[in-house]
């Protein structure tokens, strides 16, 4: 049977910001002065990790809604303190007036996109992985889809903690490494711990041993709240009380937590264009924006070519 071509998944917001702070932005403007830094490191991006992976297909995965409303009902605090007063993501203007700029560029270039409505890019993300039928690496800042590690199917982690040019791969050994709990069962510690920067609470007095002894011990949430309810023992030292106590959040965490497997993605296709399908729009936008020797090296990298 043939072997069937990768699959690289983006986190296209993880990306750009990452581009936008790891790149000063009065370094790299258009023609009228307006920062591209974003894009353009977006785009270098997208060609080294074309050129490092070799993918078969490519897909950048977007957020419909940031804040998705289903999230924010099980659990208020979900990413609020990075809202605006209208409901907004917060972010630097500069940053702001890039991202339309990102859209068009991707478009004009061929580079197949994807999102869902009332979902994140991580939603979209998990919806694209269950769909495959052949490996998947998904390139992200965010360990909230260490959830969808899978050995036997093939589906890593690029994380880009430390830069693109020094991503730490990520399979179930480097999981448990970590964090001493399996790949599988990430999403109930995350809901355990808690994460400050998306608002999401966790368990008071439940750090990070705790919460990965408590897997261990009960693999789910749901069988933690199972085993209070029958009494049942085998509870690291003092952690019983607590989950007690924070009965009412543990019951609505996991939907918030948990990616989700079959958002309402469209076909996304991915397949890597050997030329862009508007070059005449791609054309105006180099000249609007500058972007030059990032362009070049994208669609090098996408059409196959050294460089």
């Amino acid at each position: 049977m043939a072997k069937v071509a990768s699959l690289l998944l983006l986190d296209t917001a993880s990306l750009y910001f990452r581009a936008y702070y790891g790149i000063p932005p009065e370094s790299m403007t258009a023609p009228d002065g307006t920062p591209v830094n974003a894009v353009r490191g977006l785009l270098d991006m997208i060609a080294r990790l074309v050129r490092a992976r070799h993918p078969g297909s490519l897909v950048a995965c977007l957020d419909a809604a940031w804040r998705p409303a289903f999230r924010v009902a099980a659990i208020p605090s979900y990413k609020a303190h990075r809202a605006n007063p209208d409901g907004s993501e917060q972010m630097p203007d500069a940053l702001a007036a890039q991202i339309p700029v990102i859209f068009q560029v991707l478009a004009a270039a061929g580079v197949a996109t994807a999102a869902a409505s009332g979902y994140e890019a991580d939603d979209v993300i998990g919806t694209l992985v269950a769909r495959a039928d052949g490996p998947v690496e998904v390139v992200t800042g965010d360990r909230d889809l260490f959830q969808l590690v899978d050995d036997e199917r093939g589906v890593r982690i690029l994380y880009t903690a430390r830069g693109i040019g020094n991503l730490d791969v990520i399979d179930e050994a480097a999981v448990t490494k970590r964090y001493d709990i399996p790949s599988r069962a990430y999403a109930a510690f995350a809901a355990l711990r808690g994460d400050p920067s998306d608002g999401l609470p966790g368990v008071p007095g439940v750090g990070e041993k705790t919460a990965a002894a408590l897997v261990r011990s009960f693999g789910t949430v749901e069988a933690m709240l199972t085993a209070i309810d029958a009494g049942h023992g085998g509870w690291p030292t003092g952690s019983r009380a607590k989950l007690v106590a924070a009965r009412g959040y543990l019951e609505v965490a996991m939907p918030v937590v948990l990616v989700a497997r079959d958002a309402p993605v469209p076909a996304a296709g991915g397949q890597l264009p050997a030329r862009p399908p508007d070059p005449a729009a791609l054309a105006e936008l180099d000249a609007r924006w500058d972007l030059s020797s990032s362009l070049g090296r994208m669609l090098s990298a996408l059409a196959g070519r050294p460089g």
